[in-house]
């Protein structure tokens, strides 16, 4: 039997050898951040212990956990509160989702120092959500204009906040318009080469005349190679700085980022579609889950290589959990909209290309009997979790993942 650090160095293998110790950096950081990085082992063993396979199957977005929902401007640039990584999505019982989401919890909130007992009664409360929502057969979302406290306060923030404010995080205009580019040392972005910078604004540029020619008239000022996330650390990502041709005075950035096979598909049974690639698979998922995608949302091939791009969403916005640890109202209003908006992505996409249909999923959204099964579960691998963590990270401490890389990188929540 492998083991944990065996398992994990497999998976990764195909990565960007200069990227990957800095995952397992950001892995060795917390039992959460672990979690985050190593959603294969979650499905491996999920997949091997043939829990919830009776269950329907829908779409998901399969690395469902407390930091993949958050907001985004969507293409009718109004802003949204919804699941945003569909990364790793495909067609599986609807069970295995919620199983990774409740699994997440337990280990997210143990890292706050919230005790088992809250950390249960929250896991009620995102079930309960998640059951009524699709008891009700009736897809929501949640929107400025339709939330309610903490969350209508965070959405508030972020609408008002604007467009140059993430624009100056990154890059420096000169001068108004007359110099732009990418901030030297900035974290997470690192300089390519100029043959492939030149190769890569074309390409992008090419895009966007073909894909979003009435709307977007841009030109591409610079490009960098970019780190984000966790788990997708060591994949390829680009980031474009874009001036529009009509108005001098307004750019925008462009997220580039490659597309992997999904970590859950070599454990699961169900029969999935022929996708011409996976960045369309990623793409279609969401699509089809989301009540209204990212702005520029699209597919891009480049040498090869399938790309999924999108207007760049500021990584900060999401919910901190560290802040309102103590609020425990604020917390379980949240996690209801979670559970909530897991429910809706799923009635909304029902009936599609294998998915279950309403009736189905309302059925079982009104029968609680499962409930109970996914707590044991998601408690049981919870503790199989930090046991993992320990054994990597005693790999880790030893070197066994290669020294740290000095890069900098965003902190654990």
């Amino acid at each position: 039997m492998p083991t944990i650090a065996e398992r994990i160095k497999l998976f990764n293998s195909d990565r960007l050898a200069r990227y990957t110790p800095l995952k397992y950096e950001m892995m060795a950081e917390s039992a959460f951040r672990f979690f985050r990085g190593s959603c294969h082992l979650f499905y491996e063993d999920l997949g091997k212990s043939d829990a919830f396979t009776q269950h329907p199957v829908t779409w998901i977005c399969g690395d469902l956990h407390l930091e993949n929902f958050g907001s985004f401007k969507g293409n009718n640039r109004l802003v949204y509160f919804d699941l945003n990584d569909f990364d790793e999505s495909l067609l599986a019982p609807l069970t295995w989702e919620i199983a990774r989401m409740v699994t997440s919890i337990f280990i997210g909130f143990e890292s706050l120092h919230i005790n088992r007992g809250e950390a249960l009664q929250i896991v009620k409360a995102f079930l309960r959500a998640y059951a009524f929502t699709l008891g009700k057969g009736k897809a929501q979302y949640v929107e400025p204009e339709t939330a309610s406290g903490i969350v209508k306060s965070f959405l508030d923030k972020i609408t008002d906040r604007k467009q140059k404010t993430l624009l100056a995080q990154y890059a420096i205009i000169k001068n108004k318009t007359k110099h732009a580019a990418f901030r030297t040392g900035k974290p997470r972005l690192f300089e390519i080469d100029a043959r492939e910078k030149k190769e890569l604004a074309l390409e992008m540029t090419r895009w966007m005349k073909i894909n979003h020619q009435k709307h977007y008239a841009f030109r591409v000022i610079d490009v960098n190679f970019r780190i984000a996330g966790t788990g997708s650390v060591g994949v390829k990502r680009y980031v474009f700085l874009v001036q529009s041709t009509i108005n001098p005075k307004k750019f925008m950035l462009i997220d580039m980022k490659q597309a992997k096979p999904s970590s859950v598909a070599p454990y699961i049974k169900v029969l999935q579609p022929a996708w011409v690639s996976e960045a369309e698979r990623v793409v279609s998922i969401q699509d089809r889950m989301q009540s209204t995608p990212p702005a520029l949302l699209g597919t891009l091939t480049y040498k090869g290589d399938s790309y999924v791009v999108k207007e760049l969403q500021p990584t900060a916005d999401k919910i901190d959990f560290l802040v309102i640890k103590d609020r425990y109202a604020d917390i379980r209003q949240i996690i209801g909209e979670m559970g909530m908006l897991t429910a809706s992505a799923q009635l909304r996409s029902s009936g599609r290309q294998g998915s279950a249909i309403a009736d189905e999923l309302i059925a079982f959204g009104n029968d609680t009997h499962w409930q109970q099964d996914i707590i044991k579960y998601a408690q049981h691998y919870s503790s199989q979790v930090k046991r993992d963590y320990q054994s990597f990270l005693r790999v880790y401490n030893k070197g066994g993942f290669s020294q740290k890389t000095g890069i900098p990188h965003p902190k654990a929540s």
